[in-house]
Formats: structure tokens, C-alpha cells, sequence
């Protein structure tokens, strides 16, 4: 009897062995295209519905993220702050025809750059001392508007994980809540879980970007308020007949 089940054992491990070498690729490659077509399948929307109401705060930041980090973009770009060669410009007009006020005024109007260039030409019959004065005041209101929105988008780079990680703990308080002596709901376990991990990666993905931007946007205004600086510095000199043009 042991004899002819090792006999038949013999017989059928090849077959078997050739089923199995056949069938369990076919199944790997079933299930990986499933789960492709699951995910594939999931809209932005449906997304939004399974990371639960604390996502709504989060899609409202991040607009506001995306908002400011445009309009910073636009505003602080170098060709509109500091424009290339005014300062030469400025200097060449006043020594042809001096500076009358409609041209103060234009040149306040040109960049940030013509603001501070045109509070130390407004005293230019002053004292260096003064000049400096009515330069630096001026040089603070500028930066001031230069780094406007930038406080408002780092708040959000801050806030955004706090956002994710409240998420993540409403969605917990709902795994837990699933879970009774008789058994557990699956379908609010698996929804408490969607809202706990859909949070917290869209509060990282909103905080990592809101925090680039704005390091990239504080760097951006530390370097051109000290070019204006250094430009209003070598505007009173030159005025002053300390430094040749």
C-alpha cells in the first residue's frame, strides 16, 4: 500500500509541479493588474471622500499655499525689484537736468529700487546724515512689502502637519470606535484608516513646498535689500562728491 502512494506521489509531482509553474504567474500578474486598475480607478475626488471632512481645511491651505507662491514668484523677481543699470541712469539724469518731481514720482513708480533711490534725491541739498535717514526710512517700508505674504506661507508650512496629524487622530478615534466586543465594522476600519494616512501625507505635501518657497522667498529679499543698500549708500557718496561716478 505505501508502496503504490509513493509510485502514485511520483507520478503527479511533475504534474503538479507544472501546474503550479503555470498558474502562479498568471495570478501574480492578475493581481498586480487589479491593484493597477484599483488605483487607477480612484479620482482626485474619491480621494477627498475617504480622507474624511479634516481634509477640507488642508484643500483650503493649500490653495492659499499655491496662491501666494504665484504672486510671490511675480513680484519678486530681480528685473523688477533691482532693475539693471538705474542707479547709472539716475545719476546721469540728474547731473543733465536734475530731478524735478514728476520725475521723483515716476521714478518711485519704476521698482522698489526707485523708492529708496528717490527719498535720498528728495534731500539732496541735505546733510549726508540726513540722506541716509530718509534712505533707510524709506528702505523699511520696502522691505516691509517685500516680504508681504511671506509670514502668512510660512504659518502654513508650519500649520500643514498639525493639520495632517489632526486628521490622523480623528481617523484613529474612528479605527477604535469601529472595534466592539462582538467583532469590528470592517468598512469604518478601513475608512478610519483612509482618513488617518490620506491626512498626514497631504499635510507633508503641503508643508514640504510651503516651506521651500519660503526659504527661497526670505533669501530672495535679504539679497536685494542689501543690493538696495549698497546702492543708496554709493548714491550719497556720489552726491556728495565722496565717490566718482
Amino acid at each position: 500500500m505505501w508502496t503504490r502512494t509513493v509510485t502514485r506521489w511520483r507520478e503527479t509531482a511533475p504534474l503538479f509541479a507544472r501546474l503550479f509553474a503555470q498558474d502562479l504567474p498568471l495570478a501574480a500578474a492578475r493581481a498586480k493588474v487589479s491593484c493597477l486598475n484599483r488605483f487607477q480607478g480612484k479620482s482626485v475626488f474619491s480621494i477627498v471622500l475617504a480622507a474624511g471632512w479634516p481634509i477640507w481645511p488642508l484643500l483650503f491651505v493649500s490653495i492659499v499655499a499655491v496662491a501666494l507662491i504665484i504672486e510671490r514668484l511675480g513680484t519678486l523677481r530681480r528685473a523688477k525689484v533691482l532693475p539693471t543699470g538705474l542707479l547709472q541712469r539716475v545719476l546721469a539724469d540728474y547731473r543733465q537736468k536734475g530731478m524735478t518731481e514728476p520725475a521723483l514720482i515716476a521714478l518711485e513708480a519704476h521698482s522698489p529700487l526707485g523708492q529708496v533711490l528717490a527719498a535720498g534725491l528728495r534731500n539732496v541739498g541735505s546733510s549726508r546724515e540726513i540722506m541716509r535717514e530718509a534712505i533707510e526710512e524709506t528702505g523699511g517700508v520696502v522691505a516691509h512689502r517685500l516680504e508681504r505674504y511671506l509670514t502668512t506661507l510660512g504659518t502654513i508650512a508650519s500649520i500643514s502637519p498639525l493639520m495632517g496629524l489632526f486628521g490622523t487622530v480623528v481617523g484613529m478615534i474612528e479605527i477604535f470606535g469601529s472595534q466592539a466586543p462582538t467583532g469590528g465594522n470592517p468598512v469604518q476600519l478601513a475608512h478610519g484608516i483612509s482618513v488617518a494616512l490620506y491626512n498626514t501625507g497631504f499635510g507633508l505635501l503641503i508643508a514640504i513646498p510651503s516651506m521651500f518657497f519660503w526659504r527661497h522667498f526670505r533669501a530672495l529679499v535679504n539679497g536685494f535689500v542689501i543690493d538696495m543698500q549698497q546702492q543708496a549708500v554709493r548714491l550719497v557718496e556720489v552726491l556728495h562728491g565722496e565717490r566718482p561716478t
